[in-house]
């Protein structure tokens, strides 16, 4: 098979790029030194997190006369998310650190004022009629970026450039420029499903190359950013020590029947596979098993983070076990070791729980001061905040009236088993065994402080009912940070998707139990939402 060369420099999740290469049939060498860059003939460079450490990285490895000689030279060359970025001059995230300047300007962040940033999810790549890598205008591609570059009609063109923009809450951003050998994309095309792979291919084969700036008909382009449906898959191992996705009611996943077995649901890679396939817009893995007789790395969810992203081509989360620990034979390992090798294994994203309510209540205890010592600081500051996902998992205490607790109290919709108007949702550590004296909006807000990218926002109370979205949580929640948020917890049918996308400004809404026991599939549910009026990302079939 055919290679092409990726740039090796540390930048997250770069396993599903090379399996995306892999399945677009060719293979990939590894370029480790600035010296092995003249041998390749297509170079990619994958970027994933902060500008400045990317960009400081390759400067003082060396990397960047090589790989603008390589650009200079007429040599094909793509750049990913921060790969973009750094063909610019500068970007305000870090404006002491100098990019390629391959392209004129500065990037600068999206505002935060009338939405949640970091930028997260599905969106467009509108080219305007020009050819532009096979990028086509009804399809999505997944975006995750706080800075952009703004667009201003005809200042790139004006420089020889294509370019296809993307449009979040009012900001009109460079989505993906093109020029002779040059091809940049905003959006991670080897997480874009279907659509992602063609440009990948486009690419390799120089078929891109040969029509960019053509003029091209078709359908119109689509919307804006889509409403997220996520694949939810609780993994742990049953008593037969078989790993196995399972379901709780309220967090008990054991069967009612005598013998109390854990429930058995299924295979988490096929059911990944399976809901992938059916449209769904990311995967999260919970693994809710210590395995703390294990080896780290023989972690039994770092094969199955190999396996999934050999055929599943949307973002993964994978959760528990994000903390400093000590492996079996006594070697100190950092939390951000931990999340390096979920990385590596194929997870974009990494999911802390209790550990993040303990940092928040010392963070809060010490004044609100950082220290950067916690998992979310090392963690957010290597990968970027886009990286980092805090699991919440909170519970209904109800009150009498205000002012009779120090928390934030909103007025229920329900009463209380007492006839109370009041609640506050408590914080819970250990799979929600331990309450703890912490609420829901202080916790969100110093997880935000600390540089988590995104809420994940379970519901004890709601958890396997079957009865719909904590809508006065999500609400609650939503009003008091910035960053994107995930409601969890209650779906049973369609219908609480659409409700909760319409009833609140949650980001993405997650699914678990419907979908493992085969009541509804993803695609009965996004094809719900699209009759609705909502505006969703389809399944666009294989390569």
């Amino acid at each position: 098979m055919p290679t092409v060369h990726l740039l090796d420099y540390v930048a997250g999740n770069v396993r599903s790029l090379v399996n995306a290469i892999e399945k677009c049939g060719y293979t990939v060498d590894w370029i480790r030194s600035p010296d092995e860059v003249s041998r390749a003939e297509k170079l990619i460079l994958p970027g994933v997190g902060h500008f400045g450490h990317c960009l400081s990285q390759l400067a003082s490895a060396g990397y960047l006369p090589a790989v603008r000689a390589h650009i200079d030279a007429g040599k094909p060359f793509m750049g990913i998310c921060v790969g973009l970025q750094a063909l610019f001059e500068g970007s305000v995230e870090d404006p002491a650190v100098p990019g390629l300047g391959l392209i004129k300007g500065q990037l600068d962040r999206f505002d935060d004022n009338d939405k949640s940033v970091p930028h997260i999810g599905w969106n467009s790549a509108n080219s305007s009629s020009q050819s532009l890598y096979d990028l086509r205008p009804q399809s999505k591609y997944y975006y995750v970026h706080s800075y952009k570059y703004p667009y201003v009609k005809g200042e790139l063109e004006n420089q020889g450039w294509t370019v296809a923009t993307g449009t979040y809450g009012g900001e009109v951003f460079v989505g993906a420029v093109a020029k002779e050998n040059v091809l940049a994309t905003q959006f991670h095309p080897e997480k874009s499903g279907v659509a992602g792979l063609r440009l990948i291919k486009s690419f390799l084969t120089g078929g891109g190359a040969k029509t960019l700036g053509q003029e091209v008909s078709g359908p119109a382009p689509t919307g804006g950013l889509t409403k997220r449906v996520i694949a939810c898959l609780d993994v742990r191992t049953n008593d037969q020590g078989d790993l196995v996705v399972t379901k709780g009611d309220q967090y008990d996943v054991r069967e009612k029947t005598s013998d109390r077995n854990v429930r058995n649901l299924g295979k988490p890679v096929e059911l990944a596979k399976k809901y992938y396939e059916q449209g769904a817009d990311e995967v999260t893995f919970l693994n809710i098993t210590s395995f703390r007789d294990c080896p780290l790395a023989d972690l039994p969810m770092l094969e199955i983070l190999r396996r999934t992203s050999e055929t599943v081509f949307v973002p993964l989360t994978i959760g528990g076990g994000i903390r400093d620990t000590v492996d079996t034979d006594g070697t100190k390992v950092s939390a951000l070791e931990i999340a390096t090798m979920y990385f590596k294994s194929g997870a974009d994203k990494v999911s802390i729980g209790s550990d993040a309510v303990l940092a928040a209540e010392e963070y809060i205890a010490m004044g609100r001061k950082l220290f950067g010592a916690t998992a979310i600081e090392q963690i957010s500051k290597a990968y970027g905040n886009q990286a980092v996902v805090v699991s919440v998992d909170p519970k209904r205490v109800y009150v009498p009236k205000e002012g009779v607790t120090r928390h934030n109290v909103i007025k229920a919709k329900d009463p209380g088993p007492k006839g109370e108007q009041y609640c506050w949702y408590a914080c819970t550590i250990k799979g929600g065994r331990e309450m703890r004296d912490i609420d829901v909006v202080e916790l969100v807000q110093a997880v935000e402080a600390m540089g988590a990218g995104e809420i994940l926002l379970n519901c004890i109370d709601k958890d396997g009912t079957n009865s719909g979205f904590d809508l006065e949580l999500i609400n609650q929640v939503k009003s008091a940070i910035r960053i994107p948020v995930i409601a969890s917890s209650g779906a049973g049918r369609p219908e609480h998707f659409e409700e909760v996308f319409q009833k609140t400004q949650t980001d993405a809404a997650l699914g678990a139990g419907m979908f493992h026991r085969g009541e509804y599939t993803v695609q009965q549910v996004k094809d719900y939402l699209a009759e609705k009026g909502l505006e969703v990302r389809q399944f666009e079939g294989n390569l």
